[in-house]
């Protein structure tokens, strides 16, 4: 396993807030992520959520704008938020759009060139990184969750949907839920992945979930002012999909509230409250 660079720490809530940086054997480069300790890591091994975080957004947008960690403490709850994206490759057009390349990994395993040899979120966050908190914090490996927003609303619905073992709760603000059917998806699908579509329906939250029900219930908190929700978000074709495989979903509606982070604050501690119910 590999060695751990602690970047900083600070108390919060009783606990600690901790920043980190690794080398990554799935990445092939330096990853930062954030830790957040409850009180009660320091007695006893507690159990974990992983947050993805959307489009242009890095480890420590979560810890900062989320207000997530009061309760957390409250809970007991361990918070875990990696990077977005590889960083530190020089590949051409990686920072010409906030959509597509540095900050926007999409939570895929790319299978084109250049992408492929770096752009491996989707095993960093399923593989590299459940191991590396295991081996470092007092994880309860038998209770971890994940939920994200936006692109990371899409990416933890599929890491939870593919690995229902690993993450026995899942829940998302405002996820790109049927992403080879909107011009976020589409963009990112055809340079990670390539044009054949027939790969795509692995990252497909709402293919999944047509096909195999996660053992819980989900949840997925919408904004009825969110920008992005006519032409990218598509939450009823999630609900669709629930319909045929039987999904325990409940997709939320909330007037007035938009895509950002007061709408993710706003309903936060609905979220933990949710993970912590079904994870004990």
């Amino acid at each position: 396993m590999c060695t751990i660079t602690e970047i900083s720490r600070q108390r919060c809530f009783g606990g600690w807030q901790l920043y980190l940086k690794h080398d990554s054997a799935e990445i092939g480069l330096a990853a930062k992520f954030s830790v957040y300790l409850p009180p009660a890591a320091e007695s006893g091994k507690v159990p974990a959520l992983t947050y993805l975080a959307g489009l242009t957004c890095t480890e420590d947008t979560f810890m900062i704008k989320a207000g997530a960690q009061r309760m957390a403490a409250e809970l007991g709850l361990m918070l875990v938020a990696p990077d977005t994206s590889p960083r530190g490759t020089d590949f051409p057009g990686q920072a010409e759009s906030w959509d597509f390349g540095v900050g926007a990994g999409f939570y895929v395993d790319a299978t084109e060139a250049p992408w492929k040899q770096n752009w491996r979120m989707y095993s960093y966050v399923t593989k590299e990184l459940p191991a590396l908190i295991a081996a470092n914090y007092p994880v309860d490996l038998d209770r971890r969750g994940i939920f994200g927003h936006s692109m990371g609303g899409h990416g933890a619905l599929v890491c939870g949907l593919r690995n229902p073992d690993l993450y026995r709760s899942v829940s998302a603000f405002a996820p790109i839920s049927n992403p080879m059917n909107c011009p976020w998806g589409e963009k990112a699908f055809t340079g990670y992945l390539g044009s054949d579509r027939s790969t795509w329906s692995a990252y497909d939250a709402s293919v999944l979930m047509t096909a195999k029900a996660h053992p819980s219930h989900i949840l997925v908190d919408q904004g009825e002012a969110d920008q992005f929700l006519a032409v990218q978000l598509h939450p009823h074709a999630l609900e669709a999909a629930a319909k045929v495989s039987g999904q325990k979903l409940n997709v939320r509606r909330h007037d007035g509230y938009d895509h950002g982070y007061y709408f993710i604050q706003t309903f936060m501690e609905d979220h933990l409250r949710h993970h912590k119910k079904i994870l004990g």
